[in-house]
């Protein structure tokens, strides 16, 4: 019963994860690599997910911490047969038709990136992405602050909201 539980739970949140981690990462592999290396850790720890009761929250937590902790080396695991090519997302399609909104994430440090993408892709309130990133919600505000006016800089002549 465990094993069609999670695989519900997979099949109900991937999509979500894997336009997160497009803009988190800005590179559709990196995206696909980082929802996955994010499902296996949710995976892993399953039971005390579950019991815990939030396990989208679990998942964007180890998401955004994988994607801030990328610097560490990777180890790519070989496989004997590559799986089928996935249908493809619209969302992340949308966002890379947008290549300027792409260039204007790119801009920002990764911590800012992931702040900007909680509070404005997971609409998520400060409160919840200090929790989440481990610091306070005045933090948070600044950091949205100083990405969303780095992105400003960057296209004065087309308004970001806030």
């Amino acid at each position: 019963m465990r094993g069609a539980d999670f695989e519900a739970y997979v099949r109900e949140v991937s999509p979500g994860l894997l336009r997160f981690g497009h803009v988190l990462t800005l590179d559709r592999s990196e995206a696909e690599d980082l929802a996955q290396e994010t499902l296996i850790r949710v995976g892993l720890a399953w039971a005390r997910v579950r019991q815990n009761g939030n396990p989208v929250g679990y998942a964007n937590r180890t998401m955004v911490n994988l994607f801030l902790n990328r610097r560490r080396k990777r180890v790519d695991i070989p496989v004997a047969v590559m799986p089928e090519r996935g249908q493809e997302d619209r969302g992340i399609a949308a966002v890379d038709a947008a290549g300027a909104l792409r260039d204007l994430l790119a801009g920002l440090p990764p911590r800012q990136r992931a702040v900007v993408a909680l509070r404005y892709v997971h609409d998520m309130p400060d409160d919840e992405i200090a929790a989440l990133i481990g610091c306070s919600p005045q933090t948070v505000r600044s950091q949205v602050s100083r990405g969303l006016a780095t992105m400003r800089s960057h296209r004065p002549d087309e308004e970001v909201t806030s």
